[in-house]
């Protein structure tokens, strides 16, 4: 998987409406065009799973890759693609501070619980043609 020069990859749930709202969020605030995407049952997402054994039964809904320095998962990579956005989301920083088990903890009730509380699709959303660019395969 080949990832231009200075962007990161943010691998989601493509089934998951909660997931699908918040790349739709990210796209909007993401005006330093850092980010691509891809649905974690796609091609890139297999593959970048595949790729680093990650046991997607521990870790199923979000992952940021910035190449050549990490990736990250859970509350860690919501907190930097919030970072990212600058100005007021810098004061995510302070949630930096709290220990990382009770962080993920809460992330993990979310995400346990995000097809109950904001459903399902059938499928992997689809990006519109102006957004076909920001998608991985």
């Amino acid at each position: 998987m080949k990832i231009p020069e200075g962007k990161k990859v943010i691998f989601f749930d493509g089934v998951c409406n909660l997931c699908n709202n918040a790349v739709q969020y990210v796209i909007k605030r993401d005006r330093k065009n850092l980010f691509l995407f891809a649905p974690l049952q796609g091609k890139a997402g297999q593959e970048f799973i595949r790729e680093r054994n990650i046991d997607t039964t521990k870790v199923d809904s979000i992952l940021l890759y910035d190449p050549q320095v990490a990736y990250y998962s859970k509350s860690t990579a919501a907190l930097k693609i919030g970072k990212s956005f600058g100005g007021i989301y810098s004061l995510l920083n302070v949630f930096e501070w709290l220990p990382l088990s009770l962080r993920d903890g809460v992330y993990e009730i979310i995400a346990k619980n995000r097809y109950k509380w904001f459903g399902k699709q059938d499928a992997c959303m689809i990006p519109t043609p102006e957004l076909k660019s920001k998608f991985l395969e």
